[in-house]
């Protein structure tokens, strides 16, 4: 099946079983929660049918829990997730900018909900112990029905729409504070930019500060890093151990007196972003 709406489904269509919301397109797989999984593929839809216990459903904001270790007979976790099939294929829904399908169960069967894009991703342990995938799905809000397949590759006028959002606000001070302490060298490999304008360089927050984490926005939880790293950083590939070592790399995190990073902050990050 392909990526985006169904164009015959209409949102807020319900279906009366899995089997005719499979029929459809909007979800094949008679069980399982996440669809469209391949060796490299982005997932394409997901249902929520309670199935978690970590799994909390705010309407526009879903906070979804991956698959895999689940006892069917009990809903309980008794094995860790995997990052693999459907935990791989949202993962690569929120790096690549893809919505998928969302379907929720309701007295009457299932109902399609429209798209929601996959906002965020890390790990963390569940109520019951054991490691889980957790996703933040938000609602694309106003998104048309078009066809799943583009006629055109691109859009030579693409239109322009006047959105409000409502976000945390980084304080830009803070940041600027941080890098100047730097001298706007990256804290993983030293590198700073030089630009014609003069030095560049990212302030990445180690705690996010978004829900559900809900970081602070203050001196000990930033660091000073390169575009590549704070990407790196950012989606769990790179971490920070007890000893302020740079893993898997091996290299100390550089530091400066002024600046101390939190040893609270790059625990959380450790154990709830870095994507063992």
């Amino acid at each position: 099946m392909p990526h985006g709406h169904i164009p015959s489904v209409n949102i807020g269509q319900v279906f009366a079983n899995r089997g005719a919301l499979g029929a459809a397109g909007v979800h094949p797989p008679l069980q399982a929660g996440i669809y469209g999984y391949g060796d490299d593929q982005p997932a394409e839809s997901i249902v929520l049918s309670d199935g978690y216990v970590d799994d909390k459903d705010d309407g526009d904001e879903i906070i979804y829990t991956g698959q895999g270790g689940r006892d069917p007979a009990t809903g309980r976790q008794v094995a860790d997730q995997e990052f693999t099939r459907g935990n791989l294929g949202l993962w690569r829904c929120c790096e690549q900018g893809i919505p998928v399908r969302v379907s929720r169960r309701v007295p009457a069967g299932y109902r399609y909900d429209g798209l929601y894009r996959v906002d965020m991703s890390w790990r963390e342990t569940g109520v019951d112990g054991f490691r889980i995938y957790r996703y933040r799905l938000v609602a694309v809000a106003d998104e048309p029905h078009a066809p799943s397949v583009p006629v055109q590759l691109g859009n030579p006028t693409p239109p322009r729409a006047l959105q409000t959002t409502l976000r945390v606000v980084r304080e830009t001070a803070v940041a600027r504070a941080v890098k100047c302490m730097h001298g706007h060298h990256c804290q993983v490999c030293g590198v700073a930019l030089e630009l014609p304008g003069g030095r560049y360089s990212e302030a990445a927050h180690i705690r996010p500060v978004g829900r559900p984490h809900n970081g602070p926005d203050t001196l000990d939880n930033i660091l000073c890093l390169c575009p590549n790293h704070h990407v790196l950083f950012d989606r769990g590939s790179i971490w920070i151990d007890e000893r302020s070592v740079v893993q898997p790399l091996g290299t100390p995190l550089r530091v400066v007196a002024v600046h101390v990073v939190g040893a609270t902050n790059t625990e959380y990050h450790r154990t709830r972003i870095y994507n063992a």
